[in-house]
């Protein structure tokens, strides 16, 4: 069986560990979108810290998409040139690294203190996340054309940037999330109503990527695979979405959950996610990421040791921790080639 300091393969590129970073949002860009020295640092030290995958925060694929104006884009060739610095820096220290795509939907500009900024919002359907929240304006036929171009658009640019992967944001009440779930998309048109309806943005946006990158960029998807509400998306629809999302050129799952509705109940624990890569892995036959409180080595090794998934998604204990796989190794007697030679006069001994 593999285990966690395994390599791991996506298309054309070879991950070093089954260890993943999570995107995380750092609301430290400029203004205009562009990457800063920040998240230069904070990715970059992430591929030292011996990392197999990193992903970037959620990048908008336009400028009214992003969850805050602190957020990434890669609306403009003007955000091109910072995130080629930051791939350069991550491939120099060993990581392959992915950008995710993705439009915030209802869920845009908030403030980075939690507050709502007044700004005209789209959805799939006129329902706010949150009651006092503004209601979204529903999206015309031709609108959801232009939100297809624009992750076209995203996706030339971000391998321009030189990007090894991609990831399309399809979870925790953003835009995309928005269309799959009932509870939020009361559609009566093509993109709404049954399930095959309210996959159609998600599974036009993947074809039209697909097509537009090279073969040898491989993408991944974020799902919620639950709502955590009754009559809302569920772990059936994802194993069944994932089935076709893998006949469209989809290479991994990133099994996360939550996010549509302020009224969800999400027990969490240790790998309380977990069941969810597990499932779609078996049932659905592809390639998954874990993630949610994987917190320690032990539990990590486990997840792949037992085949529950193909990598595991590190978040908080990343921030924690920039130097996790390599401390986990030392705690997994397994002794590192990689370990930065910068650092190897505090290289553990294995024994």
């Amino acid at each position: 069986m593999p285990s966690l300091f395994d390599t791991f393969k996506l298309r054309s590129v070879t991950m070093r560990n089954r260890i993943a970073v999570s995107a995380m949002c750092q609301f430290s860009a400029e203004e205009d979108g562009s990457a800063t020295d920040w998240h230069l640092v904070h990715l970059g030290a992430r591929a030292v810290g011996g990392a197999g995958l990193i992903t970037t925060e959620m990048t908008a694929i336009e400028q009214d998409g992003r969850l805050s104006d602190q957020d990434l884009g890669i609306y403009s060739d003007l955000h091109i040139g910072p995130l080629q610095k930051i791939v350069d820096f991550v491939h120099q220290n060993g990581s392959v690294i992915a950008i995710q795509l993705g439009h915030a939907g209802r869920k845009a500009f908030t403030s980075t203190k939690g507050e709502r900024v007044p700004k005209s919002l789209i959805g799939a359907s006129p329902i706010p996340f949150h009651e006092s929240w503004t209601i979204p304006t529903e999206l015309k036929q031709s609108d959801i054309d232009d939100i297809i171009t624009h992750f076209i658009n995203a996706a030339i640019r971000s391998e321009k940037a030189g990007f090894d992967g991609i990831q399309i944001h399809a979870a925790h009440g953003y835009l995309i999330h928005q269309f799959l779930s009932p509870l939020s998309n009361h559609r009566h048109d093509e993109y709404g109503g049954n399930f095959e309806n309210r996959i159609r943005l998600l599974e036009t946006i993947i074809k039209e990527v697909r097509q537009v990158i090279s073969q040898e960029t491989f993408i991944t998807v974020r799902l919620s695979c639950t709502d955590w509400i009754d009559g809302g998306w569920d772990i059936i629809q994802s194993v069944k979405l994932s089935k076709i999302l893998k006949d469209l050129g989809v290479d991994l799952i990133d099994c996360s959950s939550g996010g549509i509705s302020p009224l969800q109940n999400i027990p969490v624990g240790a790998g309380y996610q977990i069941p969810f890569s597990e499932t779609i892995k078996r049932e659905a036959n592809i390639q998954t990421s874990s993630v949610g409180m994987i917190t320690t080595p032990n539990l990590a090794d486990e997840i792949i040791r037992n085949n529950r998934a193909d990598i595991v998604t590190i978040g908080r204990e990343e921030l924690r921790d920039p130097y996790f796989p390599l401390h986990a190794a030392t705690e997994l007697g397994i002794d590192l080639k990689y370990w930065p030679k910068q650092y190897s006069l505090a290289k553990p001994k294995v024994v």
